[in-house]
């Protein structure tokens, strides 16, 4: 929702990969890092990263794991899982490293660090109206520019970005 305050989630698109008792856990998907990735990368051995090649942030949690979110199966199939037709998460080093130094593509991202919900908080921030929810769409992660993709989420449900509250409380 617009009115979101933490600068972590703010006009943020996240990922939602699981949703259990225990908990929840999701990824930002419109957080391209600015610094480019060969700058911020060290490998043991060293790898050569594309210079073109951007990580993204995927939540302030754990910000030195690793995530591969694709479109398509790539790399050890044991170290992947789907999580909904054209979208698969995998957490596969070699696929990290053959990533790290092909050319950027659309269709696969380095994601750093990850967005993470104790039990039940998830559900209190939704009751809260602090979210909105949308069905997983491959297109809006893979295909819509980071800096369109809230925008374009929220006029696929319907919502006119301009017309939503930005203030805090009871509307």
């Amino acid at each position: 929702m617009p009115q979101m305050a933490d600068p972590n989630f703010a006009r943020t698109v996240v990922l939602l990969c699981d949703y259990t008792d225990e908990g929840a856990f999701g990824l930002v998907v419109n957080r391209p890092m600015d610094e480019p990735a060969w700058r911020l990368v060290r490998t043991d051995p060293p790898v050569r990263v594309d210079p073109d090649l951007k990580l993204w942030i995927g939540g302030p949690v754990d910000p030195q794991r690793t995530w591969v979110l694709m479109s398509e199966a790539q790399g050890p199939e044991d170290e992947q899982r789907e999580i909904c037709p054209g979208v698969l998460l995998s957490v596969s080093h070699e696929l990290t490293l053959q990533l790290l130094q092909a050319p950027p593509s659309s269709r696969a991202r380095l994601i750093v660090g990850y967005a993470g919900w104790a039990p039940g908080q998830l559900d209190q921030e939704i009751a809260a109206s602090a979210w909105l929810s949308l069905d997983v769409d491959p297109h809006l992660i893979f295909g819509v520019p980071a800096e369109q993709m809230w925008e374009t989420a929220l006029r696929r449900l319907g919502a006119d970005p301009s017309a939503l509250q930005t203030s805090s409380g009871v509307h």
